[in-house]
């Protein structure tokens, strides 16, 4: 059940019309890393999580109803940037002069056909579910694959790629109200990858993504794929930061793949672990994990919630207005 109120989260204002500004805020408002795109996700990650994981469903469908909010909050925005677009499109007794020869209303309306023509073809002023290139707003953004560890994963790195495009159009306006409901923005999507980020600590262990674990003999290899060398790092050299595994430099990787029969005959080097080892903690998990979820569901009948008849009470005396006395 969802309940919307007019006001919104955030004091959205602007100082004056921008067309070409509000064009651009249509990408957090229909594009891939826009509030529709976090919110759906969400959204949709969160059905898997409802019996097994209670809290993570609370958590994700917070953030979800919020990302909601933040999608009115953009919409708002770019409705305001767009003021009088609207009003003149709606004036169909007198020929729009936007069409005609004469140029005589503001400049303004032009500008905001030429920016994006769909604002005068389609909308008529109004936000769009398009990006900023005015592709419309597809499912195929979404990604929820029944993991949780997968999809905590999906959802810090929208998080950053919602958070970096907000910081790039802070670039491209200096109306201050704007500025302030773009930070806002912006701060949020901090917060909920740290959100994210703690849920995804609770869960242990949550590495390697999923349930099975990674084989020992290519887990810490790093082949030289760079005509002439390549520069060394943390990422080839030293210890592996989630196994503490050592890394294997491999100078010339068709040279090792000839020698071990395509790495079929590869020997177990720089690892504690063995071929055994992970396949036992393969089945440990896995029980483990599936346990959890076979737990949370129960025998016969399926109800997704329950209906308590004393919170419903305790709901409506809280509603009945209060006697004066």
């Amino acid at each position: 059940m969802f309940y919307h109120s007019k006001e919104l989260h955030f004091k959205a204002r602007v100082s004056k019309p921008d067309a070409r500004f509000a064009s651009l805020m249509l990408e957090q408002f229909g594009g891939g890393n826009g509030e529709l795109s976090a919110s759906m996700q969400y959204f949709v990650q969160a059905f898997a999580c409802h019996n097994p994981y209670p809290d993570k469903y609370d958590m994700l469908m917070d953030i979800a109803a919020e990302e909601l909010g933040h999608l009115e909050i953009v919409g708002a925005t770019i409705q305001m940037l767009l003021a009088g677009v609207n009003g003149n499109m709606k004036d169909a007794v007198e020929k729009n002069d936007v069409f005609g020869e004469k140029f005589s209303k503001d400049d303004f309306i032009h500008s905001a056909f030429s920016v994006n023509p769909q604002f005068g073809t389609i909308s008529a002023g109004g936000p769009m579910l398009v990006n900023s290139a005015g592709a419309p707003w597809q499912a195929t953004y979404i990604n929820a694959n029944g993991d949780l560890t997968v999809d905590l994963r999906s959802n810090l790195a929208s998080e950053s790629r919602a958070k970096i495009v907000y910081e790039y159009l802070m670039q491209f306006t200096d109306d201050k109200y704007v500025l302030e409901t773009l930070n806002y923005l912006m701060t949020r999507e901090v917060a909920h990858y740290q959100q994210f980020e703690a849920a995804l600590e609770t869960i242990k262990p949550n590495f390697p993504p999923g349930v099975l674990q990674s084989d020992p003999r290519y887990g810490n290899l790093y082949s030289n794929h760079s005509a002439g060398g390549s520069e060394g790092g943390p990422w080839s050299e030293g210890i592996s930061p989630e196994f503490g595994e050592e890394w294997r430099y491999v100078e010339h990787p068709r040279a090792q793949v000839l020698e071990t029969d395509g790495l079929t005959k590869l020997d177990i080097e720089g690892s504690d672990r063995t071929l055994a080892s992970v396949r036992a903690a393969d089945r440990k998990l896995s029980k483990e994990r599936s346990t959890e979820i076979r737990r949370s569901v129960k025998d016969g009948v399926q109800q997704w919630c329950s209906y308590d008849a004393s919170e419903r009470e305790q709901e409506q005396t809280r509603r009945e207005p209060v006697e004066q006395h």
